[in-house]
């Protein structure tokens, strides 16, 4: 169902159309979660090593459909507010075929330097066969991740979080069912594990495609639509580079770091892949939050309803901080049971520093959360590089701590440059925030 998100209470109006994405991002999370988990549980600790040292590769190639994913959702966002139907249509246009070139691109150049990837994060030879073998069929589902991204921003911009929500909720169910009967029945170990997923996606993705046209069939206009763009693939492109330039530099950040945990053995990779993925599904979870801000934004800006955003602002924080609060908690206090989820007699190394990541980075997620909130403003309204500017701070600064304390305090070390990180992203972003540019925007 199309939603208007520029009337009604914007609490009321947020929260209602958060929801869903939060429930979305959760059975994302999945996705992973199962991978490692099965990885864990019904293979080896060396093959939940394997499984998380790839997956920080991937989320290479996920920052590029993430961003779009948000290219083409703030652009329809604002298109829709202002009532351009349009110029809203051949924009979604425009982003499947430009998407569809970069994808290739990145299959490609994937596929041929998998290996040269790995080495540069120092992956051991041990586990070499195992995080190739991963990450090779995980590229040849790259299709269907950047076009059920894309789907589901077209879906938001459009006020409807709930379809999503629907898709995921059932291939997520699917791929921990295919993920178990790949690995325990069929015995097809890690390639299982990959192939269930790529299967899954495909599904949610073909028929997240065929809704998406279906609801644009919704949208009346007159006489033909325009294919393509080039006008509206330059506004889509402000949006989509910045935000796929900020995806990237915080997956190079992790591919670096991961190359740092590395040098530390098979057992602190494992800790840190069961632990990072928890941390993933807290902060994806305020980040799926940011993007409902995003599109509350562009759409009350296209609008010209101002006011509608600062009461939005507020209204995600508190919303975001209610999430917060309960992970910091079952993190802290709970993270050596959600740690042994993922291992099945884990070393006694790995157990302890999973619970150690998780422990030192929890109590920090408020700072992230309105962080990625107030990023949402600011992208919403196309600042774009304002938004990169809090982001590239937060990871050089993560990095390069990480680097620099691990000399001195070990693996513990590259835990405490997290906080460092975020508090600057903050810092800088409720800076631009409040300096009130983004109420100057006009489409």
């Amino acid at each position: 169902m199309i939603k208007d998100l520029t009337v009604g209470k914007p609490s009321t109006v947020l929260l209602k159309f958060c929801l869903p994405l939060f429930g979305s991002v959760l059975f994302q999370q999945l996705y992973n979660l199962a991978d490692s988990f099965v990885a864990g549980k019904f293979i080896s600790e060396n093959a939940l090593a394997a499984v998380g040292n790839s997956y920080e590769i991937t989320l290479i190639f996920i920052a590029f459909a993430f961003g779009c994913n948000i290219g083409c959702s703030v652009i329809v966002s604002q298109l829709f507010g202002a009532r351009y139907y349009r110029d809203l249509k051949t924009a979604v246009y425009t982003t499947l075929t430009a998407s569809g070139v970069i994808c290739g691109l990145l299959m490609l150049s994937g596929l041929i330097f998998t290996e040269d990837l790995l080495r540069l994060i120092n992956t051991p030879k041990h586990l070499m066969a195992d995080s190739a073998l991963y990450l090779d069929i995980y590229i040849w589902g790259l299709p269907f991740v950047f076009y059920y991204n894309i789907s589901t921003g077209i879906f938001t911009a459009l006020g409807d979080s709930k379809t999503p929500f629907y898709f995921l909720a059932a291939s997520s169910t699917s791929n921990i069912i295919v993920d178990i009967l790949f690995v325990t029945v069929f015995k097809m170990g890690v390639a299982g594990v990959a192939w269930a997923t790529f299967l899954c996606q495909g599904v949610s993705c073909v028929l997240a495609i065929f809704f998406v046209f279906k609801r644009l069939g919704e949208v009346e206009v007159e006489g033909a639509i325009p294919a393509f763009s080039w006008s509206l693939l330059k506004r889509i492109a402000w949006v989509a580079v910045p935000s796929f330039l900020q995806q990237g530099f915080v997956s190079v950040g992790n591919i670096l770091i991961q190359g740092i945990i590395n040098a530390f053995g098979a057992s602190v990779m494992a800790g840190y892949a069961a632990s990072i993925k928890l941390n993933n599904l807290a902060v994806s979870s305020y980040m799926t939050i940011g993007n409902g801000v995003s599109n509350y934004t562009a759409q009350n800006l296209g609008a010209q309803k101002i006011e509608r955003v600062r009461e939005g602002r507020k209204a995600g924080i508190r919303l975001v901080w209610m999430i917060a609060l309960p992970l910091t908690l079952i993190y802290f206090f709970c993270g050596k049971w959600l740690v042994l989820i993922f291992m099945d007699s884990p070393s006694r190394q790995a157990l302890q520093t999973g619970i150690e990541i998780l422990r030192i980075l929890s109590p920090f997620y408020f700072t992230i959360s309105a962080k990625l909130t107030t990023d949402g403003v600011l992208r919403g309204a196309g600042m774009m590089h304002q938004f990169m500017t809090a982001t590239l701070t937060a990871v050089v600064l993560r990095v390069g701590f990480a680097k620099l304390l691990s000399g001195v305090f070990g693996p513990l070390g590259i835990w405490l440059a997290w906080p460092i990180g975020w508090f600057a992203g903050v810092a800088i972003s409720i800076f631009f925030y409040r300096r009130g540019r983004w109420a100057e925007q006009t489409f």
